[in-house]
């Protein structure tokens, strides 16, 4: 048993180091993954390598393909436009159950969390608007209490951050983002389910299409 928890042990360090890593494209999307050199990085044999490599492959971060090795996936333009519709769906559901039964002490810290917003908005800080924007959108979920939603939306939310772009950073998109934001907390102070699940589905929806555009942009300076 001591063994089994050891290896587990290394195997999960490994996993927490390589997720970071992927995440902030230390290794980069569609990069091929040596395990020999990834274990010697590491400090660790190839068992408990493997063993993190197929947890991560599980969660869509890596591509683990018979024969040809080990890569960190890379999403498409295909794929945002296939998954943003979905979580569009998803946030939209957890929106319409917050303004359905949220307590006032609930609607208090997302105030708080959405005046954090205002300002980093107002002074053009898209790095913490971005690292706010991810806490007000948990807050939303745990307000909700709907532990399936959770799950889902934290799967997908884990393979969006593979994208290569940033929304926000597209011109106007962050003051569309706050526009949209202080439209759903209206929604939600007036306990309008339907109003609250319309805004939230349409600001998944933006963002794909400022991904949409960035990508765009991208592929023709590439050609």
């Amino acid at each position: 048993m001591k063994t089994r928890i050891n290896r587990s042990s290394l195997s999960q360090q490994a996993i927490d180091l390589l997720r970071e890593q992927i995440y902030n494209h230390v290794l980069a999307p569609g990069q091929r993954l040596d395990e020999a050199v990834l274990a010697e990085q590491l400090g660790i044999s190839r068992t408990p390598l493997r063993e993190a490599l197929k947890v991560l492959s599980a969660e869509g971060l890596v591509d683990l393909q018979p024969h040809k090795g080990c890569f960190v996936t890379e999403l498409t333009l295909r794929d945002l436009e296939e998954i943003f519709p979905i979580m569009a769906t998803l946030e939209g559901r957890v929106a319409h159950e917050v303004a359905s039964k949220c307590t006032p002490a609930q609607l208090k810290a997302l105030d708080a969390l959405h005046e954090k917003l205002e300002r980093h908005a107002a002074a053009g800080d898209v790095n913490h608007y971005y690292e706010t924007n991810y806490v007000f959108h948990d807050q939303l979920q745990e307000c909700a209490g709907n532990r399936w939603l959770q799950i889902v939306i934290g799967d997908l939310r884990k393979l969006l951050k593979l994208s290569r772009h940033h929304s926000l950073r597209l011109e106007g998109r962050l003051a569309a983002s706050l526009a949209e934001h202080r439209a759903l907390m209206q929604a939600l102070h007036r306990h309008d389910a339907d109003a609250a699940e319309a805004v939230m589905r349409g600001h998944l929806l933006a963002q794909l299409d400022a991904l949409r555009e960035m990508s765009l942009a991208t592929e023709a300076v590439d050609g």
